[in-house]
């Protein structure tokens, strides 16, 4: 099995359902987050960035981001979606954007620019649909577990 370099549990904000993630140096993302957000498909890559759509309107999102030194192994267990992306970063650090706040203070740091692959599963969506429609905002209901690697 390959090795876990870097490992992260954030609590992100998730506002009108989306947030993304998206290289470090705004400079070098031609289309920032937030434009060309496509509202209802999970994840979607863009230059320098990808865009996640939640199930749940406002709530707090729990995500587990690792950063690996080769390809990891497929993860275990159930999940409600997943997907898988190219990312390219140019300082080796990315950033997390919501749809509200902006660019958050969380700062995923993958050691070294270039080219990337990313996948993402997700599970708590009805759950957390369900909540943040009958009861307010949800705290870690929808859950997602993201992987980097360097793409070869």
């Amino acid at each position: 099995m390959p090795d876990v370099l870097h490992q992260e549990l954030l609590e992100i904000e998730v506002a009108f359902r989306g947030f993304g993630f998206q290289e470090s140096d705004d400079s070098a993302v031609p289309v920032p987050f937030g434009d060309e957000y496509e509202w209802g498909v999970f994840l979607r890559e863009h230059v320098r960035r990808f865009d996640l759509f939640s199930a749940g309107h406002t709530h707090k999102a729990a995500a587990d981001v690792r950063v690996w030194a080769s390809e990891p192994p497929a993860a275990e267990g159930e999940w409600d979606e997943r997907g898988e992306v190219g990312f390219e970063s140019t300082t080796g650090d990315v950033a997390v954007w919501t749809m509200t706040l902006g660019r958050s203070n969380h700062l995923i740091r993958l050691g070294k620019p270039g080219w990337w692959r990313v996948r993402v599963h997700c599970a708590g969506r009805d759950e957390v649909a369900r909540v943040t429609r009958l009861e307010g905002v949800a705290y870690g209901v929808e859950r997602y577990l993201i992987d980097f690697w360097p793409k070869v």
